[in-house]
């Protein structure tokens, strides 16, 4: 799903104009992403929680010439997702309203 297919749903559900909803959706994102970049965590109740890992230095090795290859210590922004969405991936059936 794209930013333009998400906006195109919260219209479909809403009936709020597009312009409106892109507004919206583009300010919520450059909020996380003013987050993310003051180290903070984004915690969506109900959605899963946005955090940043350090991702310690290590050695790894070109398959190609077997070189050893320094990758350094960096941030990499992770996903926990809630109890909530691991039980409707866990049942795809309920996501879709499918009941047996």
């Amino acid at each position: 799903m794209t930013k333009a297919d998400l906006v195109s749903d919260v219209v479909a559900r809403t009936g709020l104009p597009r312009k409106e909803v892109a507004v919206v959706i583009n300010a919520f994102l450059e909020s996380m992403r003013q987050a993310f970049i003051e180290g903070k965590r984004v915690e969506l109740r109900g959605f899963g929680v946005f955090a940043l890992k350090r991702r310690k230095r290590r050695i790894a090795r070109n398959p190609r010439t077997l070189d050893e290859v320094i990758i350094p210590d960096r941030m990499v922004l992770t996903f926990r997702p809630s109890r909530i969405i691991q039980d409707l991936l866990a049942d795809p059936g309920r996501a879709s309203g499918k009941e047996e």
